[in-house]
């Protein structure tokens, strides 16, 4: 079999010689601006020599991954936090209470205004203190500023316990969020554990990045506070067509594929484009893109070699 090099070398000698030029100055000048801007034709025994395989995109629709930087909390800070909201909030009651006894009272000329006063001052101190704990709770914790007492009860004993992990998730480089990830994966010493998505976490880390908070249910048996752990985030699913890593090709303007035009040439040849397409994400060894059509059928296989015959990688202008 005639070596690969032997067989391209007539190829590209056949598209990038000029076209025969007619008499006239400005014909020659227009042809070889046609020869340089013409795509790629091959025939079939052409691109069986080359190894160009052509095949359509499938359709697939794969849920947004987002690479996080997660840390596990210490759920003694969790206690102190809910502890200070906890005494806080029964001081607040307890301060109205007695200032509505007192007021009973002064009703019944039993108590004095100035005690009253007093028990009134008392009761917005203890508001306000209630207020503030509340808020740096909410920062710190987020979502579970929700849970009632005794939900948030049950939940420190089981993180006393370690039989859950709290962890926060940041996204680093990010300020927002966005859609709210449906589930996470941590990889602990490679093995992919599912943990739940809580919600967001209001305050920034000291890295300056949004974060959520995660629950894992049932953590491996040795993980605790301080781990450091990569996190994979899934959200909402993205649709588009999965191509090849190979078929993807960069230029100036982004990357792009290499369509197959739907009218072969007079010669019965097949005429090859550039496509401007959009990748989303890697799917395995291949990449999920948008801008191509249910109809589409690309160079899945050997678009270098398209590459290399149109002059290097230039694209025409007008290719779609």
């Amino acid at each position: 079999m005639m070596p690969l090099r032997h067989l391209l070398l007539p190829l590209c000698a056949m598209l990038l010689l000029p076209a025969p030029m007619p008499a006239a100055a400005g014909n020659r000048v227009a042809a070889a601006a046609a020869t340089i801007n013409r795509l790629p034709t091959l025939s079939t025994e052409q691109r069986h020599a080359v190894g160009i395989v052509i095949a359509a995109a499938p359709a697939a629709t794969v849920p947004q991954r987002i690479d996080a930087y997660g840390q596990v909390l210490d759920p003694s800070q969790l206690v102190a936090d809910a502890g200070r909201l906890d005494s806080s909030r029964a001081v607040a009651q307890a301060a109205a209470a007695e200032t509505a006894r007192l007021k009973g009272l002064f009703r019944g000329a039993n108590a004095s205004l100035k005690a009253l006063q007093v028990a009134e001052a008392a009761q917005t101190q203890a508001r306000v203190r209630a207020r503030e704990a509340r808020t740096e709770f909410l920062l710190r914790w987020g979502p579970l500023a929700q849970l009632s007492p005794a939900q948030r009860a049950r939940l420190l004993e089981q993180l006393a316990g370690g039989r859950q992990l709290l962890l926060r998730a940041n996204l680093l480089g990010r300020h927002t969020l966005g859609q709210m990830p449906k589930r996470a994966l941590v990889d602990v010493d490679g093995v992919q554990v599912p943990a739940r998505v809580l919600g967001a976490l209001p305050q920034a880390a000291q890295m300056q990045s949004v974060g959520l908070l995660l629950l894992i249910p049932h953590p491996p048996s040795g993980l605790g506070p301080g781990a450091q752990l990569p996190v994979l985030l899934e959200g909402r699913g993205r649709a588009g067509r999965v191509v090849p890593d190979g078929a993807l090709l960069y230029g100036q303007r982004g990357a792009y594929v290499y369509r197959v035009l739907p009218h072969k040439t007079p010669q019965g040849n097949t005429q090859f484009a550039p496509l401007p397409v959009t990748p989303l994400q890697t799917v395995g060894g291949a990449w999920l893109v948008t801008g191509l059509h249910a109809d589409d059928r690309i160079v899945v296989q050997g678009a270098g070699v398209l590459w290399s015959l149109q002059g290097l990688g230039r694209i025409p202008g007008g290719a779609d």
